[in-house]
């Protein structure tokens, strides 16, 4: 597979609950962000993806919690691709500040005709730029 995509944010004081660390829902929108701008930089802007007849669902999420990101804190995002299937993709996220690990996980799609949410296999081109 090609190099990993590290994605940067800061987190805002909204996405922190009382404990003072982001809300733990709130790093699958933080995974959303990070792979709409892995599409971006790998293939184009999203828009044209759905164009090209292309979209992708989340089939399975998991996350594992080991630190808590704090406000105003830059949060990395490495978007390592696990695996490229027929018609799904796995992406091993791993989210950082500096050194320390906030939480890891893995995230299934599965590609998908944007008209009828029917999976679809993935283009030859859609491979090659995700995996090189």
């Amino acid at each position: 597979m090609s190099e990993t995509f590290v994605h940067r944010l800061r987190v805002r004081y909204s996405e922190c609950d009382q404990q003072g660390v982001v809300f733990n829902g709130q790093y699958l929108f933080y995974y959303d962000v990070a792979v709409t701008e892995l599409m971006r930089a790998r293939i184009g802007p999203y828009r044209e993806i759905v164009e090209r007849g292309f979209d992708i669902v989340v089939a399975e999420a998991r996350l594992r919690f080991l630190n808590g990101a704090r406000f105003d804190e830059e949060l990395d995002i490495a978007m390592p691709i696990h695996h490229l299937g027929t018609t799904s993709m796995i992406i091993h996220p791993v989210f950082r500040v500096g050194d320390r690990m906030i939480a890891d996980g893995e995230v299934r799609h599965v590609w998908v005709d944007p008209a009828t949410l029917k999976k679809k296999p993935m283009s030859d081109e859609l491979r090659l730029a995700l995996s090189g």
